[in-house]
């Protein structure tokens, strides 16, 4: 294909900036897992034993925390929930009852993927601030007993959700076709844009039919 079937949807800093906090996010899960039930100790040998996993983990959440803050600042106003999405949502109970609807045109990103960037980043400040109060041996001892119980309790849900939600968007760039070498090439070709997301297509390549 010529480079006018193609349009770019992310530069290649937005591709940098998300890679790095999906390399970033793997290593923090794995050696938060391997420390969390002796059922994931094995994974302890990735970062050289339980007590290097132990010493990485923290740090490993501070560089997560700051490139987050990135990442999120870079794709923040597309992810605002617009009334096109709450009428799209509103459509959803005839969509799933297979009766006629006139589809709410997407923009650059879908209800779906909206929803997963708030939960994301809702998880991400809910970890950085629970893993502040029980990072040993610099912060912990500063607070009682039954906030370190509560912050590991709240640290443990946040992780399992961000856990979950990852999982669920990698299934879903692997399911909508596409989707995983706009993240990686940074273009996807017209007749993609035009299917999956026709607001933003027309927003970035007006005059197009």
């Amino acid at each position: 294909m010529s480079d006018k079937n193609f349009i770019e949807r992310y530069t290649f800093r937005e591709r940098l900036a998300h890679w790095f906090v999906a390399f970033t996010f793997i290593l923090l899960a794995l050696s938060g897992l391997s420390v969390f039930h002796p059922v994931f100790n094995v994974l302890n040998n990735l970062f050289g034993g339980g007590t290097w996993a132990r010493i990485l983990h923290p740090f490993f959440g501070v560089v997560l925390a700051v490139s987050f803050v990135d990442l999120a600042r870079r794709f923040w106003n597309a992810n605002r929930i617009a009334p096109a999405d709450r009428e799209w949502m509103g459509q959803l109970k005839e969509m799933l009852a297979n009766r006629p609807v006139k589809l709410v045109e997407t923009g650059k990103y879908n209800i779906a993927q909206k929803y997963y960037f708030w939960i994301l980043t809702a998880a991400i400040a809910v970890l950085a601030v629970t893993g502040f109060v029980v990072w040993q041996p610099y912060f912990a001892p500063l607070f009682p007993i039954w906030l370190l119980q509560l912050a590991i309790l709240t640290h443990s849900v946040a992780g399992f959700v961000a856990v979950v939600a990852l999982i669920v968007h990698i299934y879903a760039a692997y399911w909508v076709r596409g989707s995983i070498p706009a993240m990686t090439r940074g273009t996807v070709t017209q007749t993609w844009a035009k299917h999956h997301h026709p607001g933003w297509y027309r927003e970035v390549n007006k005059g197009s039919k």
